[in-house]
């Protein structure tokens, strides 16, 4: 089974205050809103994250998005008023860092080192 496109979705029971947040840590509004209960933004093609009004399952969400430079990354979520969490080095050159949205949800930003030879 080929899969084309995933979206990855995150519940909190504050919408508006969660956009702010989201727009903040993403740099940019919402690329659709399908209703005024969501929003989502395109992080490449494929691949998008929703944020969605849903007070039963808020602050209990994970998500962890791969970049090239996560030093880059955290500068760009630091530079918009975004505290990250934690950083962490797992190892082979994996590294980690945890931001947190109002309600709990963890969002990390992950690093893997590029393949060699």
């Amino acid at each position: 089974m080929a899969v084309s496109v995933a979206f990855s979705g995150i519940a909190v029971a504050n919408l508006d205050r969660a956009l702010d947040w989201y727009e903040r840590l993403m740099g940019r509004p919402p690329d659709l809103r399908p209703h005024e209960g969501e929003a989502a933004w395109q992080l490449r093609e494929g691949a998008w994250v929703y944020v969605v009004r849903d007070r039963d399952r808020a602050g209990h969400g994970l998500l962890t998005v791969i970049v090239d430079d996560l030093d880059r990354k955290l500068a760009e979520v630091s530079g918009r008023e975004i505290a990250v969490d934690a950083i962490e080095e797992l190892g082979g050159g994996v590294r980690k860092a945890t931001v947190t949205d109002p309600e709990g949800n963890r969002i990390s930003f992950g690093q893997v080192p590029a393949a060699s030879g």
